[in-house]
């Protein structure tokens, strides 16, 4: 996979998972494309769970659907990470 296409893929990945994720996500595209990035690598993980024949610890990039579904994981622990840090005015 080229690194072009692997950045394509992490920016459609990223816009879509904040586009399923409820809430708001106040990130440009620069990080979008680099949650995306990271859920491809996630979602790699999460597929070589259920996979038999591959190794988990292995970084592997996944599709565009397991890139989504990483992308909405990274959020929601990034979310949930940053829940007691709010700061009320």
């Amino acid at each position: 996979m080229s690194i072009i296409w692997f950045i394509v893929v992490g920016l459609v990945a990223g816009l879509l998972a904040r586009a399923l994720m409820p809430g708001r996500q106040s990130m440009g595209l620069v990080a979008t494309m680099l949650l995306g990035i990271v859920g491809s690598f996630v979602g790699g993980f999460i597929g070589a769970l259920f996979s038999p024949n591959r190794r988990v610890f292995d970084l592997n990039p996944s599709g565009i659907i397991m890139s989504v579904v990483g992308s909405i994981v990274v959020l929601l622990l990034v979310g949930w990470a940053g829940r007691g840090r709010r700061i009320h005015a």
